[in-house]
């Protein structure tokens, strides 16, 4: 059986330098297309949004952190991440699928409210544990040190 810190070298390697490498960019895509389908936990969903370049669809699997009655969704690649980029180019529109498809509003939380949503998504995704330098149990003074390079985006639904 593979231990933790097994696993972290394993997550750290596949977005080596804070980029998905070509071993990721196929797992991302098998495993947006299962959460798109609705397997695997109901917080686990497809992101889908335009490309801030291309103009194409992009779909991406992500973590959905419920917190406060609130739905999450968290960069554990910090706000170089291509999807964070690709939001707030289409002012927070987008679509998360998880057997459905739900057309949404991503709204960016500011750095000072993020600590408590961040220490919930390293309680709720074992694969950001590896990218985020705070342990889900620290305290939330931790988070709070770190809050403003990890972006949290409010889901809001429309229609």
């Amino acid at each position: 059986m593979a231990t933790a810190g097994g696993l972290h070298r394993l997550d750290r390697w596949l977005y080596r330098g804070g980029r998905p490498h070509r071993t990721a960019r196929v797992l991302n895509r098998l495993g947006a297309l299962q959460y798109a389908a609705g397997l695997g936990p109901r917080n686990w969903v497809a992101l889908e949004v335009r490309g801030r370049r291309t103009g194409r669809l992009i779909r991406f699997p992500v973590v959905v952190a419920e917190h406060d009655g609130e739905r999450y969704l968290v960069s554990m690649l910090g706000r170089r991440a291509n999807w964070v980029r690709n939001v707030r180019a289409a002012d927070g529109r987008a679509v998360l699928r998880h057997g459905h498809r739900e057309e949404v509003r991503l709204e960016e939380v500011d750095p000072g409210d993020r600590a408590p949503v961040l220490r919930t998504y390293l309680q709720r995704a074992p694969g950001a544990r590896a990218h985020v330098p705070v342990d889900r149990h620290a305290p939330l003074e931790d988070f709070a040190r770190i809050a403003d390079r990890y972006p949290v985006f409010r889901i809001t639904t429309l229609g």
